[in-house]
């Protein structure tokens, strides 16, 4: 399923467009930098409510291709224009990590 398809089936905003037709391999979610650091992987989508500019720096270096904001989250201007810089997709979600997870597992199992 690529990114595009993700926006389409769970109603997500998205605040840049960037690797679209980027195929994804799963999803990882947590709010603690270093545990993405060391435990997500490439092609994943990142779910987290974390909204600065470390986000953005962190998905760059794991090659993840988009980013999910629950609850809302309004990133800062920093992160917004390092995930421009680095072709990101920054995604924001209304609903909460628990099910932005679950409707993920069911589009992507």
């Amino acid at each position: 399923m690529t990114v595009k398809e993700i926006i389409a089936q769970l109603g997500l905003q998205c605040l840049n467009e960037a690797n679209l037709d980027t195929e994804v391999s799963g999803a990882y979610a947590s709010d603690l930098l270093s545990d993405v650091m060391g435990n997500a992987r490439s092609g994943q989508v990142w779910i987290t409510m974390q909204t600065h500019k470390n986000v953005s720096a962190i998905a760059a270096l794991k090659d993840i291709p988009a980013v999910i904001i629950v609850r809302g989250g309004v990133p800062d201007d920093d992160m917004l224009e390092h995930a421009k810089e680095e072709d990101i997709c920054i995604l924001v979600s209304q609903d909460a990590t628990f099910q932005v997870c679950g409707k993920l597992y069911q589009l992507l199992a």
